[in-house]
């Protein structure tokens, strides 16, 4: 049973609430630790470890002879479950599960082994300068520079790990002294346990100013740099590294950030940047230099609203770090494992900030079908990882697509790729643009932005308004194309077809379809077959009347026959039930039909809102077949409608007509309408384009984690969307399906991708160790060593130079050509949030297995793309000479994209190992047993941005087919019966 907490309230800390407790070890290693006052900590003794404290999310998550230290303003109170130990306060027993208030100088002591342990509450010291206790200079001073500090440690490490450390010491000016840069202000250290800051400033979010030289107590700065987290929050004391918990750090990165507030920053699309790192030194004139988030949202006062989407965030650091106005609407949408596997409504958002009433936590849904067992309470592989930001101001909306999660260590000690592009508002609303396709119109920016947000916040109608905002701004000048990812198992979008009848405000309308009304389609089902064939006395004449008229019905070339929809306003169940009938469609009568069932609950909600105001129609196609097996009880699986969606006969009006009411059921169709995802997107945007294959000088892809489940089969896959193509193909006919195709025999045969990842000696002598990177970098030993044979692996060498020894965070990807005219290059530039893996970027599901000719009779048609993630990234295209289709693409030069890291990158040698998960926890305890430490145990440990990957389970499209739910079967039968009672009144 879990203790409780002392009350707090859900609101983020400001700077005169916050600060830390200083308490200091009494035993044998009289260290000491900060605790922050916005934390949970757990401390434990062995004798094999000594002290560990652990930052915990919750106090289910301590052992019972561990003590738990809550914090907040200015408390500090302890709470013990066990007796063990027999803990006690100023020799005073302690109560079990009772909580104890700490004051200064109390001391806590625990009896472990025969010896006793504990620490003493030195001191209270807050961010906004007040501080509680034995108060000095020299200890407020040394509170305020912990992190400066942090520079010097990693600049020292640099240097005496480097293989030329005589070219980085001339970089230090000084003689007899060295100096470090660390933004706008400099250190000094003049001899041993001595440092002071040359006219130095507090961090931003420190209102006091540290004055004058300070004397330095040497252990208390090598505690704070010794102490790093494991990615779980939990601290370790004595591991190799620098300090990589950024909630632990007062004002981490803000001391240089600070004179950047109020600087903003411009980009126009075409190419991205990197971030601003604190202390590296680079030359802040230099765009080069990178940005900060404080620059991106520059005037944060002019800002309307903010919607962003990440995976690991840390809000409070946000709103303090930007200086997020208290009532300025944010909307933030994130992961969360419990909450995203949910199906409850009420997990979709939380509002956790009193003093920010409009900040909103959305926790987008992972759809069932990907859970494993179709089970949401197994849940399954998924993942919520985007960088987006959008800044939505009266005259201009800017859409920030970034590699960074919102959290401080990856915005100041990470390498991180950002793109941004400002887009100006328009005269009018445009719905047209948001239903655009990249063929159709100059850019379909504003379609695939829209529709990426939708699906993100469709089941929180309060969110569905940002369909409307997007629909005032004009992004055809965008300079990228949008690659999304969306979680679920995807259709590709079935061809245009002619269809007869429509469901239009509140009418069934027989007319010829138009192509140029069309706007897409949705995939969905019939629910309620089972009641109505199977449970009513007349079953076996309804069945022979659908065998007639489905025996009567056209089939089109694809197989499917059109059915009639028909709005239901007279049930009183639901109002905007949708009945779906089979007919005769040359002469349509409502008494001369059978009805096969209805859309379901969730799909009707939105099309009758739509359809009834006239501003959409709608049409739908079912294959015969399916139908009836269905109905004859030969399959129990859900029979497909493909839904049709066109313009409706107001749909010019949309601007004039529509209200807060439509915002819903606008949001969830344009989240339903089905869109190339992944990989189908990536060729959606590459294929038009013939890339010549012999001026190809590289195809390099840089990302941070590499999937498990990497095989010559993706990558050829990855290649081929990309719009590789064989040279020449003698050993395949035209009458092959994949003749043309770049397919896993050329892959096999010549390696089309070289894949960059860091070393481990590389990332062993990195500025902050090993710690900070095995929360950052994944690829397991296994696909390493599957993969290790085909050459493909490459090193990732930081570029700009200041960056080396800087984890990088990047997810980037180029193909570039030489031209045979000049010595310009062309070719495409990816960057965003997509990690190399089937995750991410869809793994095409292979086709039924004919052992189960039954369910491949019943399995959908066509290929389906199997996606765990939410993912976001931009293309930059530099066509070749000649074939540039838009004016954003004719701005392109891809020798104007700065690439993360060294081009052409290095091939790895026979003695090169990447940084596997494996290669890293051996790293670190061959540390700690260099350092005369017992090995750690990193058996526990959890990454801070590693996404679920895929467990390399073989999906077939025959797992696709969906039973019918509970709650929609329930749903069915309450229609039926109304329908059956109002048919016999109407008789009567």
């Amino acid at each position: 049973m879990a203790l409780p907490l002392p009350q707090q309230p859900d609101r983020p800390y400001t700077s005169g609430s916050l600060g830390y407790f200083h308490l200091r070890l009494v035993g044998p290693a009289p260290a000491l630790f900060l605790l922050r006052t916005d934390r949970l900590y757990s401390l434990s003794h062995s004798r094999r470890r000594g002290y560990r404290l652990r930052l915990l999310a919750s106090s289910h998550r301590r052992r019972a002879r561990d003590l738990l230290l809550s914090t907040y303003g200015c408390d500090l109170r302890l709470t013990h479950r066990s007796s063990i130990g027999s803990p006690s306060v100023n020799d005073r027993p302690l109560c079990a599960g009772t909580p104890t208030e700490l004051a200064v100088g109390d001391e806590v002591s625990v009896l472990r082994c025969g010896t006793r342990y504990g620490f003493v509450v030195e001191r209270f010291v807050s961010c906004g300068g007040v501080e509680v206790g034995t108060a000095s200079t020299a200890g407020s001073c040394a509170e305020g520079l912990v992190f400066r500090a942090l520079s010097l440690r990693k600049r020292l490490r640099a240097i005496c790990e480097s293989e030329d450390p005589l070219s980085l010491l001339r970089d230090c000016s000084g003689i007899g002294s060295l100096d470090v840069d660390v933004g706008p202000k400099k250190w000094r250290q003049h001899g041993a346990g001595e440092l002071c800051l040359d006219n130095p400033i507090a961090p931003a979010s420190e209102e006091n100013v540290l004055q004058g030289d300070c004397n330095f107590d040497q252990d208390k700065l090598e505690h704070h740099l010794d102490v790093v987290n494991d990615g779980d929050g939990e601290l370790f004391n004595g591991s190799k590294g620098c300090r990589d918990d950024n909630a632990e750090q007062p004002g981490c990165g803000s001391g240089n950030d600070e004179q950047y507030c109020s600087e903003g920053c411009y980009s126009n699309g075409s190419t991205f940047f990197l971030n601003r790192l604190a202390c590296t030194g680079s030359d802040t004139s230099e765009p080069q230099s990178g940005v900060t988030l404080p620059q991106l949202l520059h005037p944060v006062n002019s800002l309307v609203r903010v919607f962003i989407a990440t995976f690991t965030s840390d809000i409070s650091w946000f709103l303090n770090y930007c200086k997020i106005p208290q009532h300025l609407p944010v909307t933030v949408a994130c992961h969360n494992k419990e909450r995203c596997w949910s199906a409850s409504s009420e997990n979709r958002t939380a509002a956790p900030f009193e003093s920010h009433p409009k900040l909103l936590l959305v926790f987008p849904r992972f759809p069932e079908e990907i859970a494993f067992g179709k089970d949401r309470k197994k849940q399954g592989v998924a993942c919520h990882h985007p960088k987006l930001i959008v800044l939505q101001r009266e005259d201009s909306m800017r859409v920030i697509v970034a590699s960074a999660n919102l959290v401080p260590r990856q915005w100041h000690l990470i390498t991180n790729t950002v793109w941004w592009q400002d887009f100006p508002r328009r005269t009018s609303l445009d719905y047209a643009a948001l239903f655009s396709a990249a063929k159709k119109q100059k850019s379909d920016f504003a379609a695939q932005l829209v529709s990426f947000i939708a699906s993100m916040v469709n089941e929180v109608p309060s969110q569905a308004y940002w369909i409307n905002e997007i629909a005032k701004y004009d992004f055809e000048g965008a300079g990228g194309y949008l690659i999304a990812s969306v979680s679920g198992i995807h259709a590709q979008s079935p061809p245009y077809l002619e269809s007869n009848y429509f469901l239009s405000a509140k009418h069934n309308v027989h007319t010829k379809s138009a192509h140029r009304m069309f706007i897409g389609s949705v995939q969905t089902s019939v629910v309620g077959l089972s009641h109505r064939f199977h449970m009513p006395s007349d079953a076996g004449k309804q069945l022979r009347a659908l065998s007639a008229f489905l025996g009567k019905c056209r089939e089109n070339m694809h197989g499917t026959t059109e059915v009639i929809l028909k709005r239901n306003t007279n049930i009183p169940a639901d109002a905007n039930a949708v009945s779906v009938l089979v007919a005769d469609l040359d002469k349509f009568s409502e008494e001369d039909s059978v009805q096969l069932g209805f859309l379901p609950r969730e799909v009707a909600k939105w099309v009758a809102p739509l359809s009834d105001s006239g501003f959409f129609n709608f049409s739908g196609f079912i294959y015969p077949r399916e139908a009836l097996e269905a109905a004859y009880g030969v399959t129990n699986t859900k029979v497909q409608l493909l839904l049709y969606v066109s313009k409706g006969p107001e749909f010019s009006q949309i601007s004039r007509l529509i209200s807060n009411e439509h915002f819903p059921p606008l949001c969830s169709l344009i989240a339903s309408l089905q869109r190339c995802l992944g990989l189908w997107r990536l060729e959606e945007v590459l294929s038009n384009i013939k890339w010549p294959e012999t001026l190809e000088t590289n195809f390099i892809y840089s990302a941070s984690s590499i999937g498990t489940s990497i095989n010559p089969q993706f990558i050829a896959s990855f290649a081929s969307a990309a719009g590789k193509r064989p040279h020449q193909d003698f050993d395949s006919q035209e009458s092959d399906p994949e003749w043309g195709c770049w397919t896993t025999n050329h892959e096999l045969k010549k390696p089309s991708i070289s894949l960059l990842f860091p070393t481990i000696d590389r990332v062993k002598k990195g500025a902050c160790g090993i710690q900070l990177c095995r929360n950052l970098l994944s690829l397991p030993e296994k696909t390493w060593q599957r993969l290790r044979s085909t050459g493909i692996f490459h090193d990732a060498i930081p570029q700009p130079y200041a960056r080396i020894g800087h984890p990088m965070h990047v997810k980037v990807a180029q193909r570039r050509f030489k031209s045979c005219f000049d010595e310009h290059s062309f070719g495409w530039t990816y960057c965003g949030s997509h990690n190399f893996s089937p995750a991410a970027w869809g793994q095409p599901l292979s086709p039924p297995s004919k052992a189960n000719p039954s369910e491949a009779r019943s399995a959908p048609s066509g290929p389906r793309l199997h996606i765990c993630n939410y993912e976001l990234g931009i293309i930059l295209i530099a066509p070749p000479p000649g074939m540039s289709k838009h004016a954003s693409e004719s701005r392109h030069r891809i020798e104007g994209i700065a690439l993360p890291f060294v081009v052409p990158p290095p091939r790895y040698k026979g003695s090169d190992r990447p940084a596997t998960r494996l290669a890293m926890r051996e790293a670190v305890a061959q540390a700690c047993v260099l350092q005369g430490n017992d090995v750690v145990d990193l058996s526990e440990d959890t990454d801070e941005d590693v996404p679920d990957e895929d467990d390399e389970q073989v999906v077939e499209l025959s797992d696709c087919s969906q039973q019918e739910k509970e709650e929609e079967k329930m749903y069915a039968e309450t229609l039926w019966g109304q329908v059956d009672s109002s048919q016999s009144q109407e008789k009567d």
